[in-house]
């Protein structure tokens, strides 16, 4: 048996009309509905007319992904019944898809949360104005030192290669002029500065909705953003989601858990592409299909 790992993306992954060609199946329609009610936003109408620009807000962006994410996952385990997932791991937001994947979460649970974290985290960026900014290059302990000295924070340590760094505009706006060797410069653009201790105030907001649910242990293998630790339970997993809203995302020590499982192919699920291609560059050798659109379910089969 293939071992066959998930993994789900985080914001920033959504494009326009992703979601038009999946309506074509009337129980994909039953789904985004449902999700729709529970996470207090229309996922139909944002997954298939809505800009760029709209979909770039927080509180859509989130539900979005994950409704997305959750979606693929379910249309692919329709398509190939026998298909087995030994782990899943999610980035950020992707966090919340990959627990409810796991059988931490029901759909339902997941939708609320979702709903919860996004509109919490979207009130939090709107008290300041910050923002986030890629460094693209060797990420040194001279360049981390470097960051802290301008009053930056790491947000998204996602390889070697590749750090998000957030914080106020005014501190994002010195990068450009800093001695930052070999690295290349590139502002996201994105509301706020996510994974710092700006999004605190939203971190009380999590927990609450947390305490509300009832979460199951994962029934497959499951590794945390906090540490890239393999996490037992549904409790502690949820409460890292609550603690990583305003904490760095770890994804370079999620992909070396990821590594020492062996795995033997690697399925990104909607909106996909960004994932995989970090985990190419991390863990050669090894299969992989982001899955962007229903004929990547096809991809899936020939791959397994």
């Amino acid at each position: 048996m293939v071992k066959v790992l998930g993994v789900f993306p985080g914001q920033g992954s959504q494009t326009p009309g992703m979601l038009t060609e999946w309506l074509e199946d009337s129980e994909n329609v039953s789904f985004l509905n449902e999700f729709s009610e529970h996470a207090g936003i229309d996922l139909i109408e944002h997954g298939t007319v809505s800009d760029a620009e709209t979909i770039k807000a927080t509180e859509i962006a989130q539900p979005l992904i994950v409704a997305s994410s959750l979606l693929s996952f379910n249309a692919l385990k329709k398509a190939l019944p026998e298909i087995n997932f030994f782990g899943v791991a999610g980035h950020s937001v992707g966090e919340i898809a990959a627990a409810a994947a796991s059988g931490i979460l029901s759909s339902k649970d997941a939708a609320e949360l979702v709903g919860v974290r996004s509109r919490a985290m979207a009130e939090a960026a709107a008290k300041v104005e910050t923002g986030m900014t890629a460094l693209v290059g060797t990420i040194t302990d001279e360049i981390r030192n470097a960051i802290t000295d301008l009053g930056l924070y790491e947000a998204n340590f996602n390889s070697e290669t590749q750090l998000v760094v957030g914080g106020s505009k005014e501190n994002l706006g010195k990068l450009p002029d800093a001695e930052l060797a070999g690295i290349r410069v590139i502002p996201l653009q994105v509301a706020g500065a996510f994974h710092t201790p700006f999004m605190e105030s939203a971190v009380a907001a999590v927990q609450e909705k947390i305490a509300t649910i009832n979460a199951d242990n994962p029934e497959i293998n499951i590794w945390t953003n906090f540490d890239g630790s393999l996490v037992a339970t549904g409790t502690e997993y949820l409460n890292y989601l609550a603690t990583q809203v305003a904490h760095v995302v770890r994804w370079d020590q999620t992909t070396s858990g990821i590594a020492t499982a062996a795995p033997e192919l690697i399925i990104e699920f909607l909106p996909g592409g960004t994932l995989v291609g970090l985990l190419k560059r991390a863990i050669s050798g090894v299969p992989t299909v982001a899955i962007k659109g229903m004929n990547d379910i096809e991809k899936v089969k020939e791959a397994i």
